[in-house]
């Protein structure tokens, strides 16, 4: 889809950020929030986790904290320069992978992941229904999936604001999001948004013996 304010694809803008992104966005501000957020996450040691949308793995030093080396990440993106910065930070960790891979079109085996958290990814999804379906098939049983942002819902919709590919881009409501989440397959949905953080949990649903 191209956007005529700027001829560009969401993609095409995600890469062209990549560059300035952690300069821009990686602020003591932004730390200090996920200081407080992502052990709200309910991770636990030795969990494998896919951190999808990583960007340029902004939480990958907060997952690592937590599932400690025992647990693993992998972690997509679909912008091939935000891979590249990803790749130049953390290249080195042994239980840390980064792939070039869009979340709606996941590829992985059934059942493959203890958790899978969508950080800063939610609004920019144009096939909503599939990529949590595709999240929903690679979690297993009782997996986790964490939707979470350093803003609140206004907070998104304001600061994406203005002449980008990503002007329109928010949230759903919370009635729309626990539907969406309901209809993937997942349960026990619990939506906090709040200023300076937003946080959805949901828990793939478990499967009933045939009778």
């Amino acid at each position: 889809m191209k956007y005529e304010s700027h001829g560009l694809t969401r993609k095409e803008y995600f890469n062209e950020a990549a560059k300035w992104w952690d300069e821009k966005y990686y602020t003591k501000e932004l730390v200090n929030r996920l200081e407080k957020l992502v052990p709200r996450f309910g991770l636990k040691p030795g969990q494998k986790i896919l951190d999808a949308g990583t960007g340029t793995g902004v939480l990958i030093p907060f997952l690592l904290r937590i599932i400690g080396p025992s647990g693993s990440i992998i972690a997509i993106d679909y912008a091939d320069k935000m891979v590249e910065v990803f790749k130049s930070k953390f290249s080195g960790i042994p239980n840390v992978k980064v792939e070039l891979k869009d979340v709606e079109e996941l590829d992985y085996p059934s059942e493959y992941f203890d958790a899978a958290v969508c950080f800063g990814l939610f609004p920019h999804l144009e096939r909503r229904e599939k990529a949590l379906s595709n999240l929903n098939r690679v979690l297993k049983e009782s997996g986790r999936l964490i939707i979470a942002h350093a803003l609140s819902s206004s907070e998104i919709r304001e600061h994406h604001k203005g002449a980008s590919p990503v002007a329109e881009d928010a949230l759903p409501e919370e009635m729309e999001m626990r539907y969406l989440l309901e209809e993937a397959g997942f349960t026990e949905i619990q939506i906090t948004d709040e200023p300076g953080s937003y946080l959805c949990i949901a828990i793939k649903c478990q499967k009933h013996p045939d009778p």
